[in-house]
């Protein structure tokens, strides 16, 4: 048999206490690797094409991520690798799911070399979370269709992650409308969107790139680029939560373009009429058109606490100022 059907490590039982030139090694994690391409391009000498019916290995790899997820075991600490390359269309609620507890996708390569996952023929067309501790990093997704609702809808799945990756719409038109749901009555919570570039051209957009259907512990949004090039009025451009109770919310260090004239009642980075909860919303900058009643986060909102987060909205070179303004004791 080639070798490219065997393990891919020398060490079955892992690299915890091997020693190389007095330098100790310990594996990072606990559970198996796989690979996944179907890239044509960079096949190295002496490994064979992407196929699901090969090993999962480096040599070997699979040819589509639902297969490797479900080559996963839950909880047991499972890494997906995605070469450089990889490109997959995501057609249904289907294609793709994410349902194995404790699993994580780390796409390798970037700019446009990173694995692109591309959504077309149905607005319904999503990649579901249906299990806890997932992690996706470093991956590019594109909107190719009319008004698709959600790259991803969550169900049960607390401790969701999302780093590092890419979202853009093909045109004004063939687009996402909302990047990350939820869904109501489930646990989702201390979901995690760290590090992120959306950036949307879409015409028909009606909902935040970040739609909370259910109350939520520990929601996590930090570092993120958000830009906009069309006008949605009244609509936020980074989180929406309706009514729904947050606690321990973190909104921070977010960066927002949008061409919004109005902001009065839907605010640009937070939307909701709840006034219970906690949180903090800290050192975001964002660049709007509303040069008359310029919100950030909607006025009902009084549970949390906002720092330093700054707004400029006439179009000028001026720099930003503090908004909400600066309190005191008094």
């Amino acid at each position: 048999m080639a070798s490219y059907f065997t393990k891919a490590s020398n060490f079955p039982a892992g690299f915890n206490n091997v020693t190389i030139r007095g330098i100790p090694l310990t594996q990072a994690h606990p559970g198996q690797t796989f690979w996944v391409s179907n890239a044509t391009t960079s096949v190295l000498p002496g490994h064979v094409g992407g196929s699901d019916g090969n090993p999962g290995t480096f040599a070997a790899p699979f040819s589509t991520l639902d297969y490797a997820i479900g080559r996963c075991v839950a909880g047991r600490g499972d890494i997906i690798f995605i070469k450089p390359g990889h490109a997959e269309t995501v057609t249904s609620a289907t294609t793709i799911n994410l349902d194995v507890k404790g699993v994580a996708i780390v796409g390798l390569g970037s700019g446009s070399s990173r694995p692109t996952f591309t959504f077309t023929t149905a607005n319904t067309a999503t990649i579901p979370v249906t299990a806890a501790d997932i992690a996706v990093v470093n991956c590019r997704f594109i909107g190719n269709f009319l008004g698709i609702a959600s790259t991803f809808t969550l169900g049960a799945a607390p401790y969701f992650t999302l780093q590092d990756c890419q979202f853009n719409d093909t045109s004004a038109i063939l687009n996402f409308l909302a990047i990350i749901t939820t869904t109501v009555g489930t646990n989702s919570d201390h979901l995690h969107i760290d590090d992120n570039y959306i950036e949307s051209d879409a015409t028909t957009r009606n909902v935040a790139p970040i739609v909370i259907l259910n109350t939520m512990d520990g929601l996590t949004v930090v570092r993120n680029r958000i830009t906009t090039s069309v006008i949605h009025n009244n609509i936020s451009q980074l989180v929406s939560h309706a009514a729904l109770v947050m606690t321990d919310l973190l909104i921070q260090g977010n960066y927002v373009y949008c061409v919004n004239t109005d902001t009065a009642t839907g605010a640009v980075l937070v939307s909701t009429t709840a006034t219970t909860g906690s949180g903090m919303i800290a050192h975001n900058r964002v660049r709007a058109l509303d040069i008359a009643a310029a919100i950030l986060v909607t006025a009902t909102a009084v549970q949390y606490g906002l720092f330093d987060n700054l707004y400029i909205g006439d179009g000028t070179m001026n720099s930003g100022f503090v908004l909400p303004a600066i309190g005191s004791d008094a």
